[in-house]
């Protein structure tokens, strides 16, 4: 049997696609200390004074910078929101199971819960504000938060561990992966690296594409600053003052890795030649080319859409029913209501599976409507679950009332347009009248005079004028627009 489908589908599977902005943000965003990170809250920015591509991130003052645990919350969202494939989708859901496999838990406790959410919660809060120039050349300032929201469910109180949860993803990294801004990287290595691992193979890897010709194999290189790595690719980890320490302690080992597996084929670390400033340089291994051949020759994203529209019936749109029924029943704005217990979240998938999502709005207005006619006082998503029947028999209703005011509606379109139409026609009869010679103007006034003889006083006036413009139009209707052409010219 021939392997090679399974191959090419093993091999599509191991794609992430990162969308450049965010590569370029993530390196600076997540702090690899665990015990720095929640310090760290003020402000970084990169390539100060550079217009067009300068960042500033702003962490969240009481959560810190986002840590590493965050970071490989990070790396799992969006290795799964790349398999989504095209269209480009704006959320990603997942269980709580998933979550924890992706991220190396083999079991999911309160304290791996909360874990979860203040990592998530650390990306959640944390402000970005780019600059760049767009394709016309123009300047752009985008703020946005990565992830702009965040819903959860869990079993019953706050306190309960996060059963699912769905998250949305900033407009402007949308639109950037929808013109295939991104860059794509090996996920199968990417998860066998520690996350100081995956922030250095993620942006050499960006690095070497971009400096990649496929002629310069032999000379391909680059080289930065260490202290720079420590702050624009590492999160502001601590910059060490002796090479031993930089390659027995910190990030040596990291690198001995990706030389093991190859992306790179060496490195190296010395000072500058004009300063003490250490400089690394770094070289690409076989692996480099493979994945850049494997990626970039073929560079579109998966289609596996079949999947999120499964999870967005799972997760997302039963999440989001729930919140809707909060902010209906206590006039809180919607994007403050982001956690949501177990049960009402099961009595969502109940109605959806009676109504569609598109029509939840509707419902939950007709069973609050319902509920306070009757000074029931709802407090739980069941307790509107009663009006389905009522609700599905007044859509039933108002269908037909619909159907009858449509009727009736095209009903009086018809006779408008045939008043317009005769009014056209008698305007027209007048324009014409008033071109013909006065011989032929005398005949059809003879004409209409005797037509209107049956009436008396003013109202024969009104009629012999009437008749003249019948006649004209018996007489000439060749040269009036029937009612097709007169629509078409409207």
């Amino acid at each position: 049997m021939d392997a090679a489908p399974d191959k090419e589908k093993a091999q599509a599977q191991d794609k992430l696609f990162m969308e450049n902005t965010l590569l370029r943000v993530a390196g600076a965003l997540f702090c690899h200390d665990a015990k720095r990170a929640a310090k760290n809250t003020g402000t970084i920015e990169l390539n100060r004074g550079v217009k067009e591509k300068n960042i500033i991130i702003r962490p969240d003052p009481e959560l810190g910078q986002p840590g590493p645990l965050a970071h490989k919350i990070f790396v799992a969202l969006v290795k799964k929101h790349s398999d989504y494939g095209r269209p480009i989708q704006k959320e990603i859901s997942f269980t709580q199971r998933e979550l924890g496999r992706l991220i190396g838990r083999k079991s999911w406790s309160g304290r791996d819960s909360e874990q979860f959410s203040r990592a998530l919660h650390e990306i959640h809060f944390t402000f970005i504000k780019a600059h760049f120039r767009n394709k016309a050349g123009r300047f752009i300032e985008q703020s946005f938060n990565i992830f702009p929201e965040i819903l959860f469910e869990r079993r019953e109180f706050l306190s309960d561990p996060i059963e699912a949860c769905t998250i949305t993803l900033a407009e402007p990294i949308i639109a950037s992966l929808q013109d295939e801004h991104f860059t794509c990287l090996n996920h199968a290595l990417m998860i066998r690296l520690g996350t100081i691992g995956q922030a250095l193979y993620m942006r050499s890897f960006f690095h070497f594409a971009n400096l990649y010709d496929g002629r310069n194999k032999a000379k391909l290189s680059f080289k930065k600053r260490y202290d720079d790595i420590c702050s624009e690719w590492l999160g502001g980890l601590k910059v060490l003052q002796h090479r031993s320490k930089i390659i027995g302690e910190q990030l040596g080992p990291h690198l001995d890795q990706l030389v093991a597996e190859g992306v790179l084929a060496s490195y190296a670390i010395a000072k500058s030649a004009n300063s003490d400033d250490f400089i690394v340089s770094f070289r690409p291994g076989p692996v480099f080319f493979q994945d850049y051949d494997r990626f970039y020759r073929h560079r579109k994203q998966g289609e596996l859409q079949f999947e999120f529209h499964g999870e967005q019936r799972d997760i997302s749109e039963p999440l989001r029913v729930a919140q809707l029924f909060v902010a209906k029943r206590t006039g809180q704005p919607v994007g403050q209501i982001a956690s949501f217990p177990s049960k009402d979240v099961a009595t969502a998938k109940e109605i959806l599976q009676v109504i569609p999502f598109a029509e939840v709005s509707d419902f939950i207005d007709y069973a609050l409507a319902e509920a306070k006619r009757t000074n029931f006082d709802v407090q739980t998503l069941g307790g509107i679950r009663q009006y389905l029947a009522g609700y599905q028999a007044a859509k039933a209703s108002r269908r037909t009332a619909k159907a009858q005011q449509t009727c009736a509606a095209q009903e009086r379109q018809t006779e408008d347009e045939k008043t317009a139409y005769e009014a056209y026609r008698r305007k027209e009869a007048r324009r014409i009248l008033a071109t013909l010679t006065a011989e032929e103007q005398a005949e059809i006034d003879a004409e209409a005079t005797t037509r209107a003889a049956a009436f008396s006083g003013s109202l024969r006036k009104i009629m012999t004028e009437r008749k003249r413009e019948e006649i004209v139009i018996e007489r000439y209707s060749d040269s009036i627009p029937c009612l097709e052409e007169w629509r078409a010219s409207r």
